[in-house]
């Protein structure tokens, strides 16, 4: 069953309508210009460079690549705290009718509707099959997508760097979030939550290969429970863990 999930339209800018209050589950991540690698069971972001996605390291299996989003229309129509929020949360919990995944993310029937034909429209989400109208139950087409704001159409460049943006500032949101509430969850899960920081001296390879190897690690862990609600123990959340990777000082003038 779905439980209410965080980052609707009542973490959106104040132009935005707000939901009704939710409760606050889950976090994501930041990022500025940079590609994104998301898988949409729990987002996962990868700083890299257009040419890792076309030729990804051979030396180990690789998982099978995301689909790549390049049309910035597309972009365009994704960057909405509704529609990121529908997205999550059929990511998370599965198909879902209209009225379903209102009550996750805390919005109306009508405006569910609305949202998930416009996310239909350019391939972000499909029907399930079965039921009609508000009744029939949706899910997202794909586990994830690919994008890149270091692109060199300047529409694509530019619509990649605003959605990459609304989703760090949700993910920003999440994050507080947790650390203002975490009080009202039980001891196990304060004592179990970690963050954690390192410093190390790299080369872009360097840090480029790690992070593969990290989210080549978290990728898959626990993955038939995305699929499977049966296999999820009874005090099992949705959990999101990041993985920020950046230099912290200026490049070499060479490099500049």
């Amino acid at each position: 069953m779905c439980r209410a999930l965080i980052g609707t339209s009542r973490d959106a800018p104040k132009d935005e309508p707000e939901g009704t209050p939710i409760e606050r589950i889950v976090s994501r991540a930041i990022f500025q210009s940079v590609t994104l690698d998301i898988l949409l069971s729990i987002y996962t972001y990868r700083e890299s460079t257009i040419d890792d996605m076309d030729n990804p390291p051979d030396a180990r299996p690789q998982p099978p690549p995301l689909p790549r989003l390049s049309d910035p229309r597309a972009m365009r129509a994704l960057s909405h705290p509704v529609r990121l929020a529908l997205l999550e949360a059929l990511g998370i919990y599965g198909p879902m009718t209209a009225t379903e995944v209102g009550e996750c993310i805390g919005e109306s029937p009508t405006t569910c509707s609305f949202h998930l034909r416009q996310l239909a429209q350019y391939g972000f989400v499909e029907e399930a099959g079965g039921g009609k109208g508000r009744a029939r139950p949706w899910k997202t087409s794909a586990r994830g997508m690919s994008l890149s704001s270091e692109d060199a159409d300047p529409n694509t460049a530019v619509a990649a760097q605003a959605l990459a943006q609304l989703f760090s500032e949700r993910h920003l949101a999440r994050y507080r979030q947790w650390t203002e509430t975490r009080a009202a969850y039980p001891a196990a899960w304060r004592e179990a939550a970690t963050h954690s920081e390192f410093v190390m001296f790299m080369t872009p390879d360097e840090l480029d290969g790690l992070a593969g190897e990290l989210i080549e690690l978290l990728r898959d862990r626990y993955a038939e429970r995305r699929d499977n609600p049966s296999t999820r123990p009874a005090d099992a959340l949705p959990v999101e863990l990041l993985v920020f990777g950046y230099p912290i000082a200026p490049p070499h003038p060479k490099e500049a």
